[in-house]
């Protein structure tokens, strides 16, 4: 199993490229479902979530082709063509895998008029149930049903009848999947208190460009007008926002200076306030963001919430940023239950954090000493990163499929902003 080994201390500086978001990707991926006609998506970074979703899609009937790249290049264009479902079940074995699965059930139950899927898996971060998925479908026309642990959802005649719903709790899957089942049902649909973040601007965008009828793009209200059909199209996925939070995070531990490349400011205000905050110079650039820390960093206190508030993704990178901060900061999780599975392994490598329930509360400290840790999901595997290019000493960390989950190239991009850091192989 491979570990990454990073030896702390670095000032990074320099330009970083950031990749394709991995969140919208794995949500504009199965609008190829929708349509017989093939969709293009550039800048499709290179993860192991998405040669999952690849592989999910495959199983459905959908071809996949990789065009045009080199190994050594970042981001990837593949085009999606599924000229016939050739299956409308989405099995356990690929489903457990990754969570995000469960956005094949909207475009499949849309397209054939019938869908099986499994429930899903991915990080185990606390309970994340889909019932506002099958809420929110069932207000569009689909009737659904549970047994043996999947959900099988049907349209009455074979297309939804389209229909209203008002989410009574912001839920980005949930928005994801309802608006994809409805741009092809029979009649109209409104969707209130939808999620706002930009990966839901990025899909309706891409559903748009797929000849979808959908307003309010990008507001907490979206109408959408049913369609006999989609087309293809070619389409640019969006930058990653959580990946640019977490290396301008890098930057701000390290005492360094990063622009990074790529980078869209407006999608990530929430974190670039908080890092603002903590005394971190941030400032956009011609080609993305520059992310500078001139001198100590200050406590802040944060509270995740739904978009435009501050990320729930982010936070376990601010914490081992926070961890050297001079004073207390105090991060308050509202979005999942169980996401500080990160604060043990923080704590090993000298971290003062204490957890009361929902809120942690962190104690800059001078230093902090590399060790052994083990990642427990994507963004706690992070912070782990984060704490060793600060931390004196070696630091290892184990289970770093998680960060391949999430993150193009990690080591690739650290070395050549001045990180001593590589990946090692037990065998």
């Amino acid at each position: 199993m491979d570990r990454i080994l990073i030896r702390g201390g670095n000032r990074l500086s320099g330009r970083l490229p950031i990749s394709g978001a991995k969140n919208a990707a794995l949500t504009l991926m199965p609008c190829a479902l929708l349509t017989d006609e093939p969709l293009t998506l550039r800048n499709l970074p290179r993860l192991a979530d998405v040669d999952g979703f690849g592989h999910l899609l495959n199983q459905l009937g959908a071809s996949t082709a990789i065009e045009g790249t080199r190994p050594e290049d970042f981001g990837r264009v593949m085009t999606i063509r599924t000229g016939k479902l050739t299956s409308t079940e989405a099995p356990y074995d690929i489903v457990r895998k990754m969570r995000a699965s469960i956005l094949v059930l909207g475009p499949v139950l849309a397209r054939a008029g019938e869908a099986r899927v499994s429930l899903p898996g991915g990080c185990a971060i606390g309970n994340r149930p889909i019932d506002l998925h099958l809420k929110a479908l069932e207000a569009i026309g689909a009737e659904l049903e549970m047994a043996a642990g999947y959900v099988r959802a049907t349209a009455p005649g074979g297309r939804l009848s389209g229909g209203r719903y008002r989410f009574p709790v912001v839920s980005v899957g949930a928005t994801e999947n309802v608006v994809m089942a409805a741009v092809l049902a029979r009649g109209g649909s409104v969707i209130e208190n939808a999620a706002r973040e930009p990966e839901i601007v990025d899909l309706c965008n891409c559903l748009v460009a797929m000849g979808a009828r959908i307003a309010g793009i990008g507001t907490d209200t979206l109408e959408i007008e049913g369609v006999d059909r989609l087309h293809g199209a070619t389409y640019a996925v969006m930058p990653d926002r959580i990946e640019a939070g977490s290396y301008a995070c890098a930057a701000a531990i390290t005492g360094g200076d990063l622009e990074l490349v790529g980078a869209n400011v407006a999608d990530m205000q929430a974190t670039t306030d908080a890092l603002r905050e903590a005394g971190v110079t941030v400032e956009p650039t011609r080609d993305g963001v520059r992310v500078a820390a001139d001198g100590p960093l200050g406590p802040v206190n944060i509270a995740t919430a739904p978009y435009p508030g501050f990320a729930t993704d982010m936070q376990a990178q601010f914490m081992a940023m926070l961890c050297m901060a001079g004073g207390t900061s105090v991060l308050t999780e509202t979005i999942f239950e169980n996401r500080y599975m990160h604060v043990p392994e923080l704590a090993r490598m000298g971290a003062d954090i204490q957890v009361h329930g929902r809120t942690a509360v962190v104690k800059g400290v001078d230093r902090l000493v590399g060790a052994p840790v083990m990642a427990t999901d994507l963004r706690a595997s992070m912070s782990l990163i984060l704490a060793g290019l600060a931390a004196d000493g070696e630091t290892a960390v184990a289970r770093v499929y998680h960060l391949d989950r999430g993150y193009e190239r990690l080591e690739e991009k650290l070395s050549a902003v001045g990180a001593d850091i590589e990946r090692a192989s037990d065998g």
